[in-house]
């Protein structure tokens, strides 16, 4: 039974191997091995430039006026410091390497015959680097930005204020780990950073034909759960942090579904 399977099984994956999307797997390997150095060498610049900037934005964080009332950033080991910094530059390396994975993977393949086939055949233009593409990137930064300032400005105040009292009523120290601290204010900006970007991937994908407007419409109910997951993921467990991380999500992405409506349909990026 076993040796009469296995042709089989080689056959289907020789099949797949030389099937287009196989022929686009092999292009993919074949340029992860040849850029592998240079990702590596990114994330090392990264980790060992980010590692002095890590040390000042931990360092800010903690200074006494930016601390909430009655709260106390502790460390319980004399590593935890150190090793909170080699975190974060690790992460900021390694937020350098996707960066320019993606981008030359979205340059690339957006002129790659096989993605330009599969346009074709869904009745969808490639985008090209014009006025579309640089209002698209300045909106994305644009949108992040204003969702750093939002959990920054409003939700970090809010939510250490909530829970300092709510420690408080039971009798209790307010007192935070440094990892925990940095981390949970880490957390909220990278959640609201993301979340923001909601009108921008809404758009994008209607008026380049990815998607009908109908078809977000009949799932709506699905993406705000969408919404409210992300919210419990990124935020603490409680309802009022649940709400303030999901609904600028829901209502942005409401907001991108009438402006596409404003929107004139000449603008739209898919051949008729």
């Amino acid at each position: 039974m076993y040796m009469a399977s296995s042709p089989s099984l080689e056959d289907a994956v020789s099949e797949l191997m030389d099937s287009p999307g196989g022929e686009l797997l092999k292009s993919v390997r074949a340029y992860l091995r040849k850029r592998a150095t240079a990702f590596f060498g990114l994330f090392l610049f990264g980790l060992i430039v980010g590692f002095p900037i890590a040390k000042r934005i931990v360092t800010w964080l903690i200074e006494e006026q930016r601390l909430p009332d009655d709260v106390k950033v502790i460390v319980t080991s004399p590593v935890e410091f150190l090793m909170l910094q080699i975190q974060l530059s690790a992460s900021f390396g390694l937020f350098l390497a996707l960066l320019l994975l993606i981008t030359e993977t979205t340059l690339r393949g957006i002129r790659h015959p096989l993605v330009l086939e599969r346009f074709r055949e869904l009745k969808i233009r490639a985008p090209k680097p014009g006025f579309s593409f640089v209002l698209s990137m300045t909106s994305s930064l644009v949108l992040a930005a204003c969702g750093i300032l939002y959990a920054w400005e409003l939700l970090t105040p809010m939510l250490f204020e909530y829970l300092s009292n709510d420690a408080q009523e039971a009798g209790l120290a307010t007192q935070w780990k440094l990892g925990a601290y940095v981390g949970f204010i880490l957390n909220l900006c990278i959640a609201s950073a993301i979340g923001f970007q909601a009108p921008v991937v809404t758009l994008l994908a209607l008026r380049v034909g990815m998607v009908e407007p109908r078809t977000l419409t009949a799932y709506r109910k699905h993406i705000w759960f969408s919404a409210f997951v992300m919210g419990a993921i990124f935020s603490p467990p409680d309802p009022l942090s649940l709400f303030l991380v999901s609904i600028p999500v829901i209502l942005l992405f409401e907001g991108a579904l009438i402006l596409h409506r404003l929107m004139p349909r000449k603008s739209a990026l898919v051949k008729h």
